[in-house]
C-alpha cells in the first residue's frame, strides 16, 4: 500500500512540473491580447510609493502595446492619474498618453473628452504642459474632425494666460497647428481684453510677440509660421511687429524673425511701406532685404547663417539694393538725391543770398543723424562684405551659397561679385575653397574671367586636396577666359599640375579638352608654340609617352575642331600622333575632317551619330528578337536552342552598337541565356535515361541549374530601373532553376532526409512567391508557376517523391514566360582609373610589411555604392582579399554616378620574381535585402515567423562588375 501510495505521489509530481510547460507556448502565442492594461493595472496597484509607480510606468513604456489594447490602458492610466498625488508620475502619464495616442491603427476620437477633463483641476505647470502637448498630439491625428479641432482651441485660448511659460508655449503651438483664419474666435476674461471681442487666430497669436519671455515670443513667431506652412495668408499688419522683433535681446527671438520677414517679405513683395523718419516709401521686399542684411552683423553666428542664407532666396530685390550689399560705403548719405531742379527752386524760393536780419538762416534745413535710416538700413551696405569676412567658416559658407543664388538671377549682379568669389579661393578653410569653387561653376555662364582673376583661381592647383582641384578643373571646364595670355597661362599651371600630381592626369585632360573646344580663336595664335613648329627648320618629334605632350595636343585637337584653319599649321608628325590619340583616347580626342588626307590617315571619318532615328530603329529591333523568341514553343529542341543563340548574339551586338540601349539589350541577352541553359538541361535523352547511366548528364544539368541561379542574382541586382513585372519574371526562372535543382537531388539518391528538407524548403520558396508577385500573378498565366500554385494543395500532403515527380513533369511542360521591357533600364558598370595596369615596374616592397595601391573608380548605375562596392584583391596563389572601402571615399559628381576614391593595402610573403595581382570592383548584394521583399514585409505579415524564408533570407554574394586591373609587386626578403 505505501509503495502505491508512493508511486501516486510521483505521478502527481510530475503533472505539476507539466503544466507550466505547457502554458509557455500559450504565452509565445498571446492568446489573450487585452491582458495589457490588466497586468499594468495590477502593476499601479502593487505600487507602495510614487517612485514604484513611475518605475513600473517606465518599464510599461519600453513595450509595444497593440491598436486593440490603447484605449483599455489609457483608460487604466486615466484612472490612475486622477488617484496619483505626485507630479512625476501624473507628468509620465500625461507623456504615456500623448505617446499611445500615436498608435498605428488607433484613433484617439474615444478619449478626447477624458484628456480635457483632466486639465480642469491640474495645478502643477508642468503636467499641464505635458497634457497640452497632448492634446496637440491629439488634434494632429484627427484633423478631418472640426468639432474637436473648435474644443482643442477654445482649451488653447483658456490657458494662454497661465504664467508659466511652458503652458503659454504649448498652448501657442497647439493654435498654430490647429488654429483657423475664417473662422473667428470669442476672446475670453482671461486674456486681458475687452469681453466678448472676436478675433481671429492671428491677432492672438501676434499679442504673444510681445510676451516678457524670449522663449514664448520664440512659440508665438514659430506658432505663426506655422499657420503659413499650413497655407494661411499671414497678414500685412505683421510685418512691423516682426521687424521689431530683429532687435530683440535674444537670439532664437531674432532668428525666428528673420524667418517671419522673410515669408512676410514673398507675401507682400510690391507692397509700400513707409520709411521712418522720412516722407519716403519703398516696396516691402526691398525694406526686409535691408532689414535681414543689417542681421548679418548680428552678434550670435546662428543668426548671421540664418540671415545669409535667408537673402540668397529673395530673388525679387531691387537691383541697386542688391548691388549694395557689396558696398561698404554708405548710399547716397541715407538721403534720395533731389533732382537739379529741384534743388534751383529751392534755391530761389529761399533768396540766394543770406540777408543777414536773422540769425543762422543760411544753415542747412535739415540735420541729418547717422543712426536713423532714410533709405536703406546702414548693415546691408556691404552685408555679403561682412559675411565673407566673417571669423566662423559656417557664415561664410552661407554667405557664398546666398551669392550663388543671386547671381545665377542676375548677370550683372554675377559679374559685381565675381571677385568677392575669386577671393573665397584663399579661404583658410578647405570647405570653404571648395563650396567657392562651386559656386563659381554654377554662374560660369554669366562671368569671363580677367588675367589677374585667372592668375588667384590658378594658384588653388596648388592646394594638397584632390578634391580641390578636380574641382577647379572642372570649373575652368565651363568658364570663358577673355585673352590668349589667359589660355597659355591656365596650360602652363595645368602642365605644373600634372607634373606635381601625375594622378590628376585625366582630370587635367579633360579639363584641356574642354578649354580648347570653347575657345578655339584663343588657341589659334598659340598652335606654332604649343607644337614648337617652325616655317623654315624640321623640329624634333616629341615623346607619345609624355602627358604633358598629350594634353597640350588634347588642347589644340578639340580647337582644330571649330576652326577649320588650324590643321595647315600642323607638322606631319602630329597627324601622325591625331590617328594615335584618336584610336587610344577617342573620348577626349574630336573627329576632325582634315581635307587631303582622307585616303591616308582615313581622318575623315565621323562617328556614327547616335541619333534619335537610329536609337527608335534599335528599340525596334530589340522589340522583335523578343517577339520572334515568344515563337519558341511551336519550334523541337535544336531548332529552339538555335533561335535562342542566335538571338543572343544578336542582342549582344546590339548592346556594344548602340550605347543609349546595352542595359536592356544586356539584360535581355542574359535572361534569353537563362532560358537556353534551361531547354539544355530539361533534353528529353537526359530524363528517358536510367540513372546510374547519366552521371555525365546529370553533372552538366547541375552547373546549368547553378549558373541559372547565379544569373538571375546578376539580373535582379546589377540593373536598376526594373519594374515589379521584371522581377517577378526574374524569381519565376529562380524558381524554375530550384525544381531543376531538387529533381537532381532526387536522383542523385543521397538520402531521405535531406530529400524532405529541400521539399520543404522548396514549398517555402513557392509560398513567398506568392506573397510577393500578388498582384503579378494574372501576368503569369500557364507558367511554371501558376501551375504549381493550382497543385499547391496536393503537393504539400504527398511524398517527397511523388512531389518530385510532379515537379518534373510540371517543369518539362512549362513553355518561356514572355519579357516586357521596362522604360528605362541601366546596368551597374564601373571603370577603375587607377592603377591602369599599364606599368611595367613592379610595386616594390619588403615582406610582411604593407603598401598602398591607389584606387580611383567612376561607378555608373549604382544603388547606395557605400554599402554595396567591394574591392577584391585577387594574389597569383589563390588567396582573394574583400576590402570595404569607407563611406567618405565616395564621391558623387552628378546624377546615376558615382567615384571611388580609396588605397587598397597589400602584403604578402616573399617571391622570388615579380607577379601580377588582379584587382577589380565587386557588387555585393542579399536576396533579403530585396525592396520588394522589404516593401511586403510592412503589409501585414511580418508578424508570422516564416515571412521571409530563410533560404532568400541567407543569399549574399558577389558578383563582379568591372573589367580587372593587373598590377605588378614585387615583395622583397627582409635584410637581416
Amino acid at each position: 500500500m505505501a509503495a502505491h501510495l508512493k508511486k501516486r505521489v510521483y505521478e502527481e509530481f510530475s503533472k505539476v512540473v507539466q503544466i507550466p510547460h505547457e502554458e509557455t507556448p500559450a504565452k509565445k502565442l498571446r492568446l489573450s491580447k487585452p491582458s495589457k492594461s490588466a497586468a499594468l493595472h495590477i502593476d499601479l496597484c502593487k505600487a507602495t510609493n510614487s517612485t514604484d509607480a513611475l518605475q513600473y510606468l517606465l518599464q510599461f513604456a519600453r513595450k509595444p502595446v497593440e491598436a486593440e489594447s490603447v484605449e483599455g490602458v489609457i483608460r487604466i492610466l486615466l484612472e490612475h492619474y486622477y488617484k496619483e498625488t505626485d507630479n512625476s508620475v501624473r507628468l509620465k502619464i500625461a507623456s504615456l498618453l500623448g505617446l499611445l495616442s500615436k498608435t498605428q491603427g488607433f484613433s484617439p476620437d474615444c478619449i478626447v473628452d477624458d484628456s480635457i477633463n483632466t486639465l480642469s483641476n491640474e495645478k502643477s505647470h508642468q503636467v499641464l504642459a505635458q497634457l497640452l502637448d497632448t492634446l496637440l498630439v491629439i488634434g494632429t491625428q484627427l484633423p478631418e474632425s472640426p468639432t474637436v479641432r473648435q474644443r482643442l482651441i477654445e482649451v488653447a485660448c483658456k490657458h494662454l494666460s497661465d504664467t508659466y511659460f511652458g503652458v503659454r508655449n504649448k498652448c501657442l503651438q497647439l493654435l498654430g497647428c490647429l488654429g483657423i483664419v475664417e473662422s473667428p474666435l470669442n476672446k475670453d476674461e482671461g486674456l486681458g481684453t475687452s469681453i466678448g471681442g472676436v478675433r481671429d487666430v492671428q491677432s492672438i497669436i501676434s499679442d504673444y510677440f510681445g510676451d516678457q519671455d524670449p522663449r514664448v515670443r520664440t512659440a508665438a513667431i514659430k506658432a505663426m509660421l506655422q499657420l503659413h506652412e499650413r497655407g494661411m495668408k499671414i497678414h500685412q499688419i505683421i510685418y512691423d511687429q516682426a521687424c521689431r522683433l530683429l532687435s530683440d535681446d535674444y537670439e532664437q527671438v531674432r532668428s525666428a524673425a528673420v524667418q517671419m520677414v522673410w515669408v512676410l517679405s514673398q507675401l507682400y513683395p510690391e507692397s509700400i511701406v513707409p520709411i521712418p523718419s522720412s516722407n519716403e516709401e519703398i516696396r516691402l521686399v526691398d525694406d526686409a532685404f535691408g532689414k535681414i542684411s543689417h542681421m548679418v552683423s548680428d552678434g550670435s553666428w546662428m543668426v548671421r547663417v540664418q540671415a545669409a542664407k535667408t537673402l540668397g532666396s529673395m530673388l525679387q530685390v531691387s537691383p541697386h539694393f542688391l548691388e549694395q550689399t557689396l558696398d561698404k560705403k554708405l548710399m547716397s548719405d541715407l538721403r534720395r538725391k533731389r533732382t537739379a531742379h529741384e534743388r534751383a527752386k529751392e534755391l530761389f524760393a529761399s533768396g540766394e543770398f543770406s540777408s543777414g536780419r536773422k540769425w543762422a538762416d543760411d544753415a542747412p534745413k535739415e540735420k541729418l543723424d547717422t543712426n536713423t535710416v532714410n533709405l536703406i538700413a546702414s548693415g546691408a551696405c556691404g552685408a555679403f562684405v561682412h559675411g565673407l569676412e566673417d571669423e566662423m567658416f559656417e557664415v561664410r559658407i552661407a554667405a557664398v551659397e546666398a551669392l550663388c543664388q543671386l547671381a545665377r538671377s542676375s548677370p550683372t549682379f554675377a559679374e559685381k561679385c565675381l571677385d568677392f568669389l575669386v577671393d573665397m579661393f584663399n579661404d583658410e578653410i578647405e570647405e570653404v575653397r571648395l563650396q567657392s569653387i562651386h559656386v563659381l561653376r554654377e554662374i560660369s555662364t554669366h562671368i569671363t574671367l580677367r588675367e589677374d582673376q585667372l592668375d588667384t583661381v590658378l594658384a588653388v592647383l596648388e592646394d594638397s586636396s584632390r578634391d580641390i582641384r578636380e574641382a577647379l578643373h572642372e570649373l575652368l571646364c565651363y568658364t570663358n577666359v577673355s585673352t590668349k595670355e589667359c589660355i597659355q597661362l591656365a596650360l602652363l599651371e595645368l602642365l605644373k599640375n600634372l607634373n606635381k600630381y601625375p594622378t590628376d592626369r585625366n582630370s587635367v585632360w579633360k579639363c584641356l579638352m574642354f578649354m580648347g573646344s570653347r575657345h578655339p580663336t584663343l588657341v589659334l595664335p598659340l598652335v606654332s608654340e604649343l607644337l614648337s613648329t617652325h616655317p623654315y627648320f624640321d623640329t624634333p618629334e616629341p615623346d607619345m609617352d609624355d602627358p604633358a605632350y598629350i594634353a597640350v595636343l588634347v588642347l589644340v585637337f578639340n580647337a582644330a575642331k571649330s576652326c577649320p584653319t588650324m590643321p595647315a599649321l600642323f607638322s606631319d608628325h602630329t597627324f601622325r600622333h591625331y590617328v594615335y590619340l584618336r584610336d587610344s583616347l577617342s573620348h577626349l580626342v574630336p573627329p576632325l575632317r582634315l581635307p587631303g588626307r582622307k585616303q591616308v590617315y582615313g581622318l575623315d571619318s565621323v562617328d556614327s551619330g547616335s541619333g534619335s532615328g537610329s536609337v527608335e530603329s534599335a528599340q525596334l529591333f530589340l522589340q522583335q528578337s523578343l517577339n520572334r523568341v515568344s515563337t519558341i514553343q511551336n519550334l523541337e529542341a535544336p531548332g529552339a536552342q538555335d533561335l535562342l543563340d542566335f538571338t543572343i548574339r544578336d542582342l549582344q551586338r546590339l548592346g556594344e552598337l548602340q550605347t543609349e540601349l546595352a542595359g536592356a539589350a544586356d539584360f535581355c541577352a542574359t535572361y534569353l541565356r537563362c532560358q537556353l541553359l534551361l531547354i539544355k538541361a530539361l533534353q528529353e535523352k537526359l530524363w528517358n535515361m536510367a540513372v546510374p547511366l547519366c552521371l555525365k548528364q546529370n553533372v552538366t544539368a547541375t552547373a546549368a541549374a547553378q549558373q541559372i541561379l547565379e544569373e538571375t542574382y546578376k539580373l535582379e541586382f546589377l540593373y536598376c530601373g526594373l519594374e515589379s513585372r521584371q522581377v517577378a519574371t526574374i524569381h519565376h526562372v529562380r524558381l524554375q532553376a530550384k525544381a531543376l535543382q531538387l529533381i537532381l537531388t532526387a536522383r542523385t539518391r543521397q538520402g531521405l532526409d535531406p530529400l524532405i528538407s529541400s521539399c520543404e524548403k522548396f514549398l517555402q520558396d513557392v509560398e513567398s512567391f506568392q506573397r510577393l508577385f500578388l498582384t503579378e500573378l494574372p501576368h503569369l498565366q500557364d507558367s511554371f508557376v501558376d501551375k504549381l500554385l493550382e497543385l499547391m494543395p496536393r503537393l504539400s500532403s504527398c511524398k517527397p517523391v511523388e512531389l518530385v515527380k510532379i515537379l518534373q513533369t510540371t517543369l518539362r511542360q512549362s513553355g518561356l514566360l514572355q519579357l516586357k521591357l521596362p522604360e528605362q533600364i541601366h546596368r551597374a558598370t564601373a571603370t577603375i582609373i587607377e592603377p591602369t595596369g599599364e606599368s611595367d615596374n613592379p610595386l616594390r616592397f619588403t615582406t610582411g610589411l604593407v603598401v598602398a595601391l591607389d584606387i580611383d573608380a567612376t561607378l555608373e548605375h549604382v544603388q547606395d555604392p557605400q554599402n554595396s562596392v567591394k574591392v577584391q584583391v585577387l594574389y597569383p596563389d589563390g588567396q582573394s582579399h574583400v576590402i570595404h572601402p569607407r563611406p567618405g571615399d565616395f564621391r558623387k559628381p552628378g546624377p546615376n554616378r558615382h567615384r571611388l576614391i580609396t588605397q587598397v593595402y597589400l602584403s604578402h610573403t616573399a617571391w622570388t620574381e615579380p607577379s601580377q595581382i588582379e584587382v577589380r570592383l565587386l557588387l555585393a548584394y542579399s536576396s533579403s535585402s530585396t525592396s520588394l521583399s522589404s516593401s511586403a514585409s510592412k503589409q501585414g505579415w511580418s508578424d508570422s515567423i516564416d515571412s521571409i524564408p530563410p533560404s532568400e533570407a541567407a543569399v549574399e554574394g558577389t558578383i563582379p562588375f568591372s573589367k580587372p586591373v593587373k598590377v605588378y609587386i614585387m615583395p622583397k626578403p627582409a635584410r637581416r
